[in-house]
Protein backbone atom coordinates (compact mmCIF):
# COMPACT_ATOMS: atom_id res chain seq x y z
CA UNK A 1 0.00 0.00 0.00
CA UNK A 2 1.21 3.57 -0.65
CA UNK A 3 2.69 5.31 2.35
CA UNK A 4 0.59 8.28 2.69
CA UNK A 5 3.54 10.63 3.53
CA UNK A 6 4.77 9.28 -0.04
CA UNK A 7 1.32 10.39 -0.95
CA UNK A 8 1.07 13.71 0.14
CA UNK A 9 4.63 14.45 -0.44
CA UNK A 10 4.26 13.71 -4.57
CA UNK A 11 1.32 15.63 -4.45
CA UNK A 12 2.91 18.44 -3.07
CA UNK A 13 5.64 18.30 -5.16
CA UNK A 14 2.78 18.15 -8.10
CA UNK A 15 1.46 21.60 -6.72
CA UNK A 16 5.02 23.17 -6.90
CA UNK A 17 5.66 22.05 -10.28
CA UNK A 18 1.81 23.29 -11.55
CA UNK A 19 2.87 26.71 -9.45
CA UNK A 20 6.08 27.04 -11.51
CA UNK A 21 4.47 25.96 -15.20
CA UNK A 22 2.17 29.17 -14.59
CA UNK A 23 2.43 31.82 -16.64
CA UNK A 24 3.71 35.35 -15.30
CA UNK A 25 1.40 37.69 -13.55
CA UNK A 26 1.29 41.04 -13.32
CA UNK A 27 0.37 43.42 -10.21
CA UNK A 28 -3.15 42.87 -9.10
CA UNK A 29 -3.72 40.73 -12.46
CA UNK A 30 -4.27 36.65 -11.09
CA UNK A 31 -3.96 33.70 -12.86
CA UNK A 32 -7.25 31.86 -12.58
CA UNK A 33 -9.65 29.68 -15.11
CA UNK A 34 -10.49 32.53 -16.44
CA UNK A 35 -8.12 35.11 -16.43
CA UNK A 36 -4.87 36.25 -16.68
CA UNK A 37 -2.16 39.35 -17.74
CA UNK A 38 -3.18 38.59 -22.00
CA UNK A 39 -6.56 38.35 -21.01
CA UNK A 40 -7.36 41.71 -19.13
CA UNK A 41 -8.77 44.66 -20.78
CA UNK A 42 -5.81 46.50 -22.20
CA UNK A 43 -4.66 48.46 -19.30
CA UNK A 44 -3.86 52.41 -20.41
CA UNK A 45 -0.23 51.64 -20.32
CA UNK A 46 -0.12 48.58 -23.05
CA UNK A 47 -2.00 50.75 -25.44
CA UNK A 48 0.83 51.99 -27.48
CA UNK A 49 -0.67 51.57 -31.10
CA UNK A 50 -1.22 55.33 -32.25
CA UNK A 51 -2.80 55.46 -36.46
CA UNK A 52 0.43 55.11 -38.15
CA UNK A 53 1.13 51.97 -35.85
CA UNK A 54 -2.20 50.67 -37.29
CA UNK A 55 -1.21 51.66 -40.96
CA UNK A 56 2.02 49.64 -40.62
CA UNK A 57 0.10 46.89 -39.08
CA UNK A 58 -2.03 46.81 -42.43
CA UNK A 59 1.21 46.91 -44.43
CA UNK A 60 1.72 43.94 -42.63
CA UNK A 61 -1.26 42.54 -42.84
CA UNK A 62 -2.16 43.50 -47.06
CA UNK A 63 1.68 43.59 -48.29
CA UNK A 64 2.57 39.72 -47.42
CA UNK A 65 3.27 36.92 -49.71
CA UNK A 66 -0.31 34.94 -49.39
CA UNK A 67 -1.73 38.77 -50.54
CA UNK A 68 1.04 38.67 -53.52
CA UNK A 69 -0.24 34.89 -54.59
CA UNK A 70 -4.03 35.73 -54.11
CA UNK A 71 -4.13 37.93 -56.69
CA UNK A 72 -2.23 36.15 -59.03
CA UNK A 73 -4.10 32.67 -58.44
CA UNK A 74 -7.74 34.40 -58.95
CA UNK A 75 -6.73 33.77 -62.76
CA UNK A 76 -7.45 30.18 -61.90
CA UNK A 77 -11.35 31.24 -61.64
CA UNK A 78 -10.99 32.36 -65.50
CA UNK A 79 -11.10 35.67 -64.78
CA UNK A 80 -8.99 37.60 -67.18
CA UNK A 81 -6.18 40.29 -65.13
CA UNK A 82 -8.99 43.36 -64.95
CA UNK A 83 -11.81 41.45 -63.63
CA UNK A 84 -9.14 40.04 -61.45
CA UNK A 85 -8.35 43.45 -60.15
CA UNK A 86 -11.83 45.03 -59.79
CA UNK A 87 -12.66 42.08 -57.55
CA UNK A 88 -9.70 42.81 -55.78
CA UNK A 89 -10.92 46.42 -54.98
CA UNK A 90 -14.56 45.16 -54.08
CA UNK A 91 -13.28 42.39 -51.52
CA UNK A 92 -10.51 44.88 -50.13
CA UNK A 93 -13.16 47.49 -49.97
CA UNK A 94 -15.56 45.03 -48.00
CA UNK A 95 -12.91 43.80 -45.76
CA UNK A 96 -12.15 47.33 -44.59
CA UNK A 97 -15.97 47.80 -43.88
CA UNK A 98 -15.58 44.33 -41.73
CA UNK A 99 -12.27 45.38 -39.79
CA UNK A 100 -13.99 48.75 -38.49
CA UNK A 101 -17.25 46.82 -37.22
CA UNK A 102 -15.43 43.55 -35.85
CA UNK A 103 -12.27 46.12 -34.18
CA UNK A 104 -14.88 48.31 -32.63
CA UNK A 105 -15.55 46.81 -29.01
CA UNK A 106 -11.35 46.64 -28.82
CA UNK A 107 -11.56 50.17 -30.04
CA UNK A 108 -14.05 51.67 -28.36
CA UNK A 109 -15.46 49.97 -25.21
CA UNK A 110 -14.97 49.61 -21.72
CA UNK A 111 -17.09 50.22 -18.36
CA UNK A 112 -17.03 52.59 -14.78
CA UNK A 113 -18.85 51.65 -11.58
CA UNK A 114 -18.40 51.92 -7.80
CA UNK A 115 -18.03 49.12 -5.04
CA UNK A 116 -16.14 46.66 -7.18
CA UNK A 117 -14.30 43.98 -6.30
CA UNK A 118 -10.74 42.76 -7.47
CA UNK A 119 -12.06 41.43 -11.09
CA UNK A 120 -14.12 44.20 -11.63
CA UNK A 121 -11.32 46.89 -11.12
CA UNK A 122 -9.19 45.21 -13.73
CA UNK A 123 -12.16 46.47 -16.08
CA UNK A 124 -12.91 49.48 -15.18
CA UNK A 125 -9.83 51.85 -16.56
CA UNK A 126 -10.67 54.07 -19.18
CA UNK A 127 -11.38 53.01 -22.37
CA UNK A 128 -9.94 49.28 -21.67
CA UNK A 129 -10.31 46.66 -24.68
CA UNK A 130 -11.20 43.33 -25.02
CA UNK A 131 -10.28 40.85 -27.95
CA UNK A 132 -12.08 38.20 -29.57
CA UNK A 133 -11.71 35.62 -26.91
CA UNK A 134 -13.53 36.94 -24.10
CA UNK A 135 -15.91 39.07 -26.42
CA UNK A 136 -16.87 35.63 -26.98
CA UNK A 137 -17.79 34.91 -23.97
CA UNK A 138 -21.01 37.48 -23.87
CA UNK A 139 -22.04 35.85 -26.97
CA UNK A 140 -21.47 32.06 -26.19
CA UNK A 141 -21.59 31.62 -22.72
CA UNK A 142 -18.86 31.07 -20.38
CA UNK A 143 -18.17 27.44 -21.39
CA UNK A 144 -19.96 27.78 -24.67
CA UNK A 145 -16.85 30.36 -25.77
CA UNK A 146 -14.31 27.29 -26.05
CA UNK A 147 -16.31 26.54 -29.41
CA UNK A 148 -15.33 29.33 -31.49
CA UNK A 149 -11.75 30.19 -29.91
CA UNK A 150 -10.64 26.54 -30.32
CA UNK A 151 -11.99 26.29 -33.93
CA UNK A 152 -10.57 29.49 -34.84
CA UNK A 153 -7.52 28.29 -32.90
CA UNK A 154 -7.68 25.39 -35.09
CA UNK A 155 -7.94 26.71 -38.17
CA UNK A 156 -5.24 29.53 -38.12
CA UNK A 157 -2.70 26.11 -37.27
CA UNK A 158 -2.89 25.61 -41.22
CA UNK A 159 -2.97 29.49 -42.03
CA UNK A 160 0.55 29.58 -39.95
CA UNK A 161 2.04 26.70 -41.32
CA UNK A 162 1.14 27.56 -44.77
CA UNK A 163 2.90 30.60 -43.47
CA UNK A 164 6.19 28.88 -42.22
CA UNK A 165 6.43 26.73 -45.51
CA UNK A 166 6.20 30.01 -47.49
CA UNK A 167 8.89 31.72 -44.95
CA UNK A 168 11.36 28.88 -44.87
CA UNK A 169 10.98 28.76 -48.80
CA UNK A 170 12.03 32.61 -48.90
CA UNK A 171 14.78 31.56 -46.16
CA UNK A 172 16.37 28.71 -48.61
CA UNK A 173 15.97 31.76 -51.56
CA UNK A 174 18.04 34.10 -49.52
CA UNK A 175 20.29 31.39 -48.14
CA UNK A 176 21.14 30.28 -52.06
CA UNK A 177 21.78 33.71 -52.79
CA UNK A 178 24.77 33.58 -51.10
CA UNK A 179 25.61 29.85 -51.83
CA UNK A 180 24.72 28.95 -54.92
CA UNK A 181 25.79 24.99 -54.22
CA UNK A 182 22.68 25.38 -51.58
CA UNK A 183 20.16 27.07 -54.23
CA UNK A 184 20.63 24.22 -56.69
CA UNK A 185 20.49 21.08 -53.88
CA UNK A 186 17.96 18.42 -55.88
CA UNK A 187 16.93 16.45 -52.66
CA UNK A 188 13.75 15.89 -51.72
CA UNK A 189 11.58 14.54 -48.96
CA UNK A 190 7.88 13.70 -47.86
CA UNK A 191 7.54 11.42 -51.20
CA UNK A 192 9.29 14.22 -53.88
CA UNK A 193 6.99 17.42 -52.38
CA UNK A 194 9.50 19.02 -50.16
CA UNK A 195 12.80 20.27 -51.16
CA UNK A 196 15.38 19.16 -48.11
CA UNK A 197 16.52 23.09 -49.08
CA UNK A 198 13.48 24.72 -47.67
CA UNK A 199 12.92 22.34 -44.83
CA UNK A 200 16.41 23.70 -43.68
CA UNK A 201 14.71 27.30 -44.43
CA UNK A 202 12.14 26.46 -42.38
CA UNK A 203 13.88 25.39 -39.20
CA UNK A 204 15.66 28.59 -39.65
CA UNK A 205 12.87 30.50 -39.95
CA UNK A 206 11.22 29.48 -36.88
CA UNK A 207 14.21 30.29 -35.04
CA UNK A 208 13.70 33.76 -36.40
CA UNK A 209 9.71 33.38 -35.44
CA UNK A 210 11.17 32.24 -31.49
CA UNK A 211 13.04 35.24 -31.23
CA UNK A 212 10.51 37.58 -32.63
CA UNK A 213 7.96 36.44 -30.43
CA UNK A 214 10.00 37.33 -27.55
CA UNK A 215 8.79 40.75 -28.23
CA UNK A 216 5.54 41.67 -26.24
CA UNK A 217 2.64 42.70 -29.19
CA UNK A 218 2.97 46.44 -27.66
CA UNK A 219 6.36 46.78 -28.50
CA UNK A 220 6.65 44.98 -32.25
CA UNK A 221 5.83 48.26 -34.29
CA UNK A 222 9.85 48.59 -35.01
CA UNK A 223 9.83 45.39 -36.50
CA UNK A 224 7.17 46.12 -38.16
CA UNK A 225 8.03 48.50 -39.75
CA UNK A 226 11.23 47.10 -40.48
CA UNK A 227 9.39 44.07 -42.36
CA UNK A 228 6.81 46.50 -44.13
CA UNK A 229 10.06 48.30 -45.56
CA UNK A 230 11.70 45.12 -46.56
CA UNK A 231 8.94 43.24 -48.13
CA UNK A 232 7.76 47.21 -49.95
CA UNK A 233 10.91 47.26 -51.60
CA UNK A 234 10.57 43.54 -52.95
CA UNK A 235 7.43 44.19 -54.68
CA UNK A 236 8.83 47.54 -56.24
CA UNK A 237 11.89 45.82 -57.17
CA UNK A 238 9.88 42.59 -58.84
CA UNK A 239 7.23 45.91 -60.45
CA UNK A 240 10.62 47.56 -61.75
CA UNK A 241 12.39 44.31 -63.79
CA UNK A 242 9.22 43.33 -65.06
CA UNK A 243 7.23 45.90 -66.49
CA UNK A 244 10.92 47.55 -67.80
CA UNK A 245 11.33 44.16 -69.48
CA UNK A 246 8.30 43.86 -70.92
CA UNK A 247 7.42 47.87 -71.65
CA UNK A 248 3.86 46.20 -71.20
CA UNK A 249 1.54 44.43 -68.36
CA UNK A 250 2.00 41.10 -69.91
CA UNK A 251 0.04 38.32 -72.10
CA UNK A 252 -2.16 37.76 -69.02
CA UNK A 253 -3.57 41.08 -69.75
CA UNK A 254 -4.19 40.57 -73.46
CA UNK A 255 -5.95 37.42 -72.77
CA UNK A 256 -10.04 36.93 -72.77
CA UNK A 257 -11.89 35.88 -69.71
CA UNK A 258 -12.89 32.45 -69.50
CA UNK A 259 -14.66 31.31 -66.40
CA UNK A 260 -14.03 27.94 -65.64
CA UNK A 261 -18.12 27.74 -64.01
CA UNK A 262 -20.51 30.25 -64.74
CA UNK A 263 -20.47 33.34 -66.02
CA UNK A 264 -18.38 35.98 -65.52
CA UNK A 265 -20.12 37.20 -62.86
CA UNK A 266 -20.22 34.62 -60.49
CA UNK A 267 -16.36 33.77 -61.30
CA UNK A 268 -15.85 37.44 -60.29
CA UNK A 269 -18.30 36.34 -56.81
CA UNK A 270 -16.03 33.42 -56.57
CA UNK A 271 -12.87 35.69 -56.43
CA UNK A 272 -14.11 38.09 -54.10
CA UNK A 273 -15.08 35.27 -51.60
CA UNK A 274 -11.90 33.98 -51.93
CA UNK A 275 -10.39 37.04 -50.99
CA UNK A 276 -12.94 37.67 -48.15
CA UNK A 277 -11.56 33.99 -47.15
CA UNK A 278 -8.06 35.02 -47.20
CA UNK A 279 -8.49 37.68 -44.79
CA UNK A 280 -11.47 36.53 -42.63
CA UNK A 281 -9.11 35.19 -39.61
CA UNK A 282 -7.84 39.01 -39.75
CA UNK A 283 -11.32 40.89 -39.56
CA UNK A 284 -12.50 38.71 -37.27
CA UNK A 285 -9.79 38.79 -34.73
CA UNK A 286 -9.70 42.54 -35.21
CA UNK A 287 -10.66 43.94 -31.70
CA UNK A 288 -7.11 41.40 -30.84
CA UNK A 289 -5.04 44.39 -31.76
CA UNK A 290 -8.06 47.61 -32.03
CA UNK A 291 -7.67 46.69 -27.43
CA UNK A 292 -4.14 48.34 -28.76
CA UNK A 293 -5.23 51.36 -29.36
CA UNK A 294 -3.84 54.73 -27.42
CA UNK A 295 -6.94 56.54 -27.93
CA UNK A 296 -10.44 55.92 -29.54
CA UNK A 297 -11.10 55.32 -33.97
CA UNK A 298 -6.87 55.11 -33.54
CA UNK A 299 -7.44 52.14 -35.92
CA UNK A 300 -10.20 53.51 -37.68
CA UNK A 301 -8.50 55.41 -40.81
CA UNK A 302 -6.56 52.52 -41.65
CA UNK A 303 -8.93 50.08 -41.30
CA UNK A 304 -11.18 52.12 -44.29
CA UNK A 305 -8.33 53.03 -46.34
CA UNK A 306 -4.98 51.33 -45.34
CA UNK A 307 -6.19 47.80 -45.35
CA UNK A 308 -7.90 47.96 -48.69
CA UNK A 309 -5.29 49.93 -50.23
CA UNK A 310 -2.72 47.40 -49.70
CA UNK A 311 -4.24 43.97 -50.32
CA UNK A 312 -5.18 45.93 -54.00
CA UNK A 313 -1.44 47.24 -54.28
CA UNK A 314 0.05 43.86 -52.90
CA UNK A 315 -2.21 41.76 -55.20
CA UNK A 316 -2.32 43.84 -58.22
CA UNK A 317 1.67 43.74 -58.22
CA UNK A 318 1.33 40.03 -58.38
CA UNK A 319 -0.84 39.68 -61.47
CA UNK A 320 1.56 42.46 -63.10
CA UNK A 321 4.79 40.53 -62.04
CA UNK A 322 2.89 36.89 -62.91
CA UNK A 323 2.12 38.25 -65.97
CA UNK A 324 5.18 39.89 -67.19
CA UNK A 325 7.65 36.38 -65.85
CA UNK A 326 5.20 34.36 -67.94
CA UNK A 327 6.21 36.30 -71.15
CA UNK A 328 9.94 36.73 -69.91
CA UNK A 329 10.16 33.26 -68.46
CA UNK A 330 7.81 31.19 -70.54
CA UNK A 331 6.00 30.20 -67.18
CA UNK A 332 3.19 31.11 -64.43
CA UNK A 333 4.69 31.58 -61.27
CA UNK A 334 2.74 32.79 -58.24
CA UNK A 335 4.53 33.43 -55.71
CA UNK A 336 7.55 35.84 -55.28
CA UNK A 337 10.17 33.63 -53.88
CA UNK A 338 10.09 31.27 -56.46
CA UNK A 339 10.34 33.72 -59.26
CA UNK A 340 13.56 35.07 -57.16
CA UNK A 341 15.06 31.27 -57.60
CA UNK A 342 14.16 31.09 -60.87
CA UNK A 343 15.70 34.44 -62.25
CA UNK A 344 18.83 33.10 -60.33
CA UNK A 345 18.68 30.09 -63.06
CA UNK A 346 17.57 32.58 -65.58
CA UNK A 347 20.95 34.92 -64.96
CA UNK A 348 23.36 31.94 -64.76
CA UNK A 349 23.90 33.06 -60.97
CA UNK A 350 25.13 36.36 -62.01
CA UNK A 351 26.63 38.15 -58.72
CA UNK A 352 24.97 41.53 -59.07
CA UNK A 353 21.61 39.46 -59.66
CA UNK A 354 22.22 37.14 -56.63
CA UNK A 355 22.54 40.40 -54.53
CA UNK A 356 19.36 41.64 -55.45
CA UNK A 357 17.88 38.61 -54.71
CA UNK A 358 19.50 38.39 -51.23
CA UNK A 359 17.90 41.31 -50.47
CA UNK A 360 14.77 40.57 -52.29
CA UNK A 361 14.34 37.17 -50.28
CA UNK A 362 15.41 39.03 -47.07
CA UNK A 363 11.92 40.95 -47.61
CA UNK A 364 10.36 37.73 -48.00
CA UNK A 365 11.11 36.90 -44.94
CA UNK A 366 10.11 39.58 -42.94
CA UNK A 367 7.02 39.42 -44.57
CA UNK A 368 6.35 36.13 -43.67
CA UNK A 369 7.39 37.05 -39.65
CA UNK A 370 5.17 39.69 -39.91
CA UNK A 371 1.99 38.17 -41.19
CA UNK A 372 2.92 35.45 -38.70
CA UNK A 373 2.65 37.48 -35.84
CA UNK A 374 -0.16 39.90 -37.27
CA UNK A 375 -2.68 37.00 -38.07
CA UNK A 376 -1.70 34.48 -36.46
CA UNK A 377 0.39 34.18 -34.03
CA UNK A 378 -1.01 36.35 -30.92
CA UNK A 379 -4.81 35.82 -32.32
CA UNK A 380 -4.57 32.33 -31.75
CA UNK A 381 -2.44 32.25 -29.08
CA UNK A 382 -4.83 34.71 -26.96
CA UNK A 383 -7.56 31.89 -28.15
CA UNK A 384 -5.33 29.15 -26.68
CA UNK A 385 -4.62 31.57 -23.15
CA UNK A 386 -8.29 31.71 -23.21
CA UNK A 387 -8.64 27.82 -22.93
CA UNK A 388 -5.98 27.68 -19.94
CA UNK A 389 -5.16 30.89 -18.79
CA UNK A 390 -2.85 29.52 -15.82
CA UNK A 391 -0.58 27.95 -18.02
CA UNK A 392 -0.79 28.83 -21.34
CA UNK A 393 -0.25 33.09 -22.41
CA UNK A 394 0.53 34.30 -25.88
CA UNK A 395 3.78 33.75 -26.48
CA UNK A 396 3.41 29.82 -24.88
CA UNK A 397 0.16 29.65 -27.35
CA UNK A 398 2.44 31.16 -30.26
CA UNK A 399 5.16 28.38 -30.07
CA UNK A 400 2.25 25.99 -29.57
CA UNK A 401 0.89 27.03 -32.22
CA UNK A 402 4.25 27.07 -34.51
CA UNK A 403 4.88 23.41 -33.83
CA UNK A 404 1.46 22.17 -35.04
CA UNK A 405 1.52 24.18 -37.72
CA UNK A 406 4.91 22.47 -39.01
CA UNK A 407 3.19 19.33 -38.06
CA UNK A 408 0.21 19.78 -40.40
CA UNK A 409 2.63 19.24 -43.75
CA UNK A 410 1.57 22.68 -45.38
CA UNK A 411 3.90 21.46 -48.33
CA UNK A 412 0.61 18.61 -48.60
CA UNK A 413 -2.58 21.10 -49.20
CA UNK A 414 -0.40 23.62 -51.10
CA UNK A 415 0.82 21.50 -54.06
CA UNK A 416 -1.31 23.08 -56.21
CA UNK A 417 -3.38 26.23 -57.41
CA UNK A 418 -6.91 24.75 -57.06
CA UNK A 419 -6.17 23.02 -53.47
CA UNK A 420 -5.28 26.49 -52.45
CA UNK A 421 -8.47 27.81 -53.38
CA UNK A 422 -10.44 25.67 -51.83
CA UNK A 423 -8.47 26.20 -48.44
CA UNK A 424 -8.54 29.94 -48.69
CA UNK A 425 -12.28 29.41 -49.19
CA UNK A 426 -13.00 26.38 -47.13
CA UNK A 427 -11.60 28.61 -43.98
CA UNK A 428 -14.38 30.92 -44.60
CA UNK A 429 -17.26 28.48 -43.87
CA UNK A 430 -16.16 28.58 -40.16
CA UNK A 431 -15.37 32.20 -39.84
CA UNK A 432 -17.89 34.25 -41.44
CA UNK A 433 -20.77 32.58 -38.68
CA UNK A 434 -19.00 33.32 -36.16
CA UNK A 435 -18.26 37.53 -37.16
CA UNK A 436 -21.79 37.26 -38.04
CA UNK A 437 -23.18 36.13 -34.30
CA UNK A 438 -20.54 38.40 -33.14
CA UNK A 439 -21.77 41.41 -34.85
CA UNK A 440 -25.38 40.70 -33.93
CA UNK A 441 -24.93 40.52 -31.06
CA UNK A 442 -22.67 43.26 -30.24
CA UNK A 443 -24.42 45.98 -32.67
CA UNK A 444 -28.34 44.89 -33.00
CA UNK A 445 -28.83 42.58 -30.16
CA UNK A 446 -26.95 44.53 -27.24
CA UNK A 447 -26.89 47.70 -28.87
CA UNK A 448 -23.14 48.08 -27.32
CA UNK A 449 -24.19 47.19 -23.64
CA UNK A 450 -22.13 45.07 -21.73
CA UNK A 451 -21.12 43.93 -18.29
CA UNK A 452 -17.38 43.32 -18.92
CA UNK A 453 -16.07 42.18 -15.64
CA UNK A 454 -19.01 39.31 -16.14
CA UNK A 455 -16.80 37.96 -18.53
CA UNK A 456 -14.09 37.05 -15.86
CA UNK A 457 -16.75 35.26 -13.88
CA UNK A 458 -16.60 31.21 -14.32
CA UNK A 459 -20.09 30.25 -12.84
CA UNK A 460 -23.65 31.10 -11.92
CA UNK A 461 -22.99 34.82 -10.77
CA UNK A 462 -22.21 35.83 -14.39
CA UNK A 463 -25.11 37.26 -16.10
CA UNK A 464 -22.98 35.20 -19.14
CA UNK A 465 -23.37 31.48 -17.75
CA UNK A 466 -26.90 31.31 -18.87
CA UNK A 467 -27.97 27.52 -18.75
CA UNK A 468 -24.70 25.92 -17.80
CA UNK A 469 -22.05 28.23 -19.01
CA UNK A 470 -23.50 27.49 -22.68
CA UNK A 471 -25.76 30.17 -24.56
CA UNK A 472 -27.64 28.00 -26.68
CA UNK A 473 -28.43 30.66 -29.16
CA UNK A 474 -25.15 31.35 -30.44
CA UNK A 475 -24.30 27.51 -31.66
CA UNK A 476 -27.60 27.41 -33.26
CA UNK A 477 -27.29 30.41 -35.18
CA UNK A 478 -23.99 29.14 -35.95
CA UNK A 479 -24.83 25.80 -37.67
CA UNK A 480 -27.37 27.42 -39.53
CA UNK A 481 -24.44 29.69 -41.02
CA UNK A 482 -22.65 26.88 -41.34
CA UNK A 483 -24.92 24.06 -42.78
CA UNK A 484 -25.50 25.30 -46.63
CA UNK A 485 -22.07 25.33 -47.61
CA UNK A 486 -21.17 22.17 -45.91
CA UNK A 487 -22.70 19.94 -49.01
CA UNK A 488 -20.23 22.05 -51.62
CA UNK A 489 -17.47 21.66 -49.44
CA UNK A 490 -17.34 18.00 -49.30
CA UNK A 491 -18.61 17.38 -53.17
CA UNK A 492 -15.67 20.03 -53.91
CA UNK A 493 -13.45 17.47 -51.98
CA UNK A 494 -14.44 14.52 -53.25
CA UNK A 495 -14.49 15.94 -57.17
CA UNK A 496 -12.63 18.78 -57.86
CA UNK A 497 -14.83 19.51 -61.27
CA UNK A 498 -18.20 19.08 -59.51
CA UNK A 499 -20.52 21.92 -60.49
CA UNK A 500 -24.20 22.12 -58.72
CA UNK A 501 -26.16 24.32 -56.76
CA UNK A 502 -24.10 23.41 -53.26
CA UNK A 503 -20.81 23.77 -54.76
CA UNK A 504 -22.02 27.16 -56.11
CA UNK A 505 -22.76 28.09 -52.16
CA UNK A 506 -19.66 26.78 -51.12
CA UNK A 507 -17.70 29.18 -53.65
CA UNK A 508 -19.63 32.57 -51.57
CA UNK A 509 -19.12 30.78 -48.83
CA UNK A 510 -18.19 34.02 -46.29
CA UNK A 511 -21.21 36.12 -47.37
CA UNK A 512 -23.76 33.20 -46.95
CA UNK A 513 -22.33 31.86 -43.76
CA UNK A 514 -22.16 35.98 -42.73
CA UNK A 515 -25.38 36.89 -43.83
CA UNK A 516 -27.68 33.95 -42.37
CA UNK A 517 -25.94 33.61 -39.23
CA UNK A 518 -26.52 37.47 -38.66
CA UNK A 519 -30.30 37.00 -39.56
CA UNK A 520 -30.87 33.77 -37.50
CA UNK A 521 -28.90 34.63 -34.46
CA UNK A 522 -31.06 38.24 -34.38
CA UNK A 523 -34.24 36.19 -35.39
CA UNK A 524 -33.67 33.85 -32.76
CA UNK A 525 -33.19 36.25 -29.60
CA UNK A 526 -35.99 38.28 -31.09
CA UNK A 527 -38.26 35.24 -30.93
CA UNK A 528 -36.59 34.50 -27.26
CA UNK A 529 -34.71 37.52 -25.92
CA UNK A 530 -31.95 36.74 -23.63
CA UNK A 531 -32.52 37.36 -20.22
CA UNK A 532 -28.97 39.78 -19.68
CA UNK A 533 -30.00 42.01 -23.01
CA UNK A 534 -29.46 45.21 -21.41
CA UNK A 535 -27.30 45.31 -18.67
CA UNK A 536 -23.89 46.96 -17.64
CA UNK A 537 -22.61 49.93 -19.61
CA UNK A 538 -21.70 50.53 -23.39
CA UNK A 539 -18.41 52.00 -24.68
CA UNK A 540 -17.82 55.89 -24.06
CA UNK A 541 -15.50 58.61 -24.75
CA UNK A 542 -12.19 59.35 -22.51
CA UNK A 543 -15.00 62.27 -20.98
CA UNK A 544 -17.63 59.99 -19.90
CA UNK A 545 -19.03 60.23 -16.52
CA UNK A 546 -18.48 57.67 -14.36
CA UNK A 547 -21.78 55.11 -14.54
CA UNK A 548 -22.41 56.77 -17.77
CA UNK A 549 -24.48 54.01 -19.51
CA UNK A 550 -26.15 52.09 -17.02
CA UNK A 551 -29.10 50.39 -17.70
CA UNK A 552 -32.34 51.52 -15.69
CA UNK A 553 -32.98 47.81 -14.99
CA UNK A 554 -29.56 48.06 -12.92
CA UNK A 555 -30.19 51.36 -11.44
CA UNK A 556 -33.74 49.81 -9.97
CA UNK A 557 -31.93 46.91 -8.51
CA UNK A 558 -34.76 44.57 -10.93
CA UNK A 559 -33.70 41.18 -11.47
CA UNK A 560 -33.59 39.80 -14.61
CA UNK A 561 -33.85 36.32 -15.47
CA UNK A 562 -31.23 34.66 -18.00
CA UNK A 563 -32.12 31.79 -20.08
Amino acid sequence: MTNPKEAGLHMSRWRKFLQYIEVPTDFGVPNTPWLNRDLIPMPKERRTYKIWSYFIYWCISGLCISGYAAGSTLLAYGLDARQAIVSLVIGGLIIGVLCVACGWMGERWGCYGPGMDSIEMLTTSEDNHIGFTVACRFSWGMRGAYFPVIIRAFVIIFWDGLQAYWGGQAVAVTIGAIIPGFAHMKQTLAGGILLTKDFIGIIIYYVFFVATMRIPPERLQRPFIVSSVMFGGTLIGLLAWAVSNTHSGGPLFREQANPVHGGTGWAMLFGITAILGAWGGGTIGQSDWTRYANRPYAPTLSQLIAAPFCIIVCATTGIIVTSCAQEILGSLIWEPFLLLATLQDYYNDSPRVRAAIFFAGLGCVCAQLGISIVLNSVSAGMDLSGVIPRYINIRRGAYLLAFLGLASNPWQYLSNASTFLTVISGFGIFFAPFSGILLADYFVIRRCVIKLEDCYIGDERSIYWYRNGVHWRAPLAWVLGVFPTMPGLIMTTRDATAWNVWVRIFHIAFFVGLLISFVMFSVICWVSPPGNVGIGVSYHEESSSEGEGESEKEKEGVSVGLA
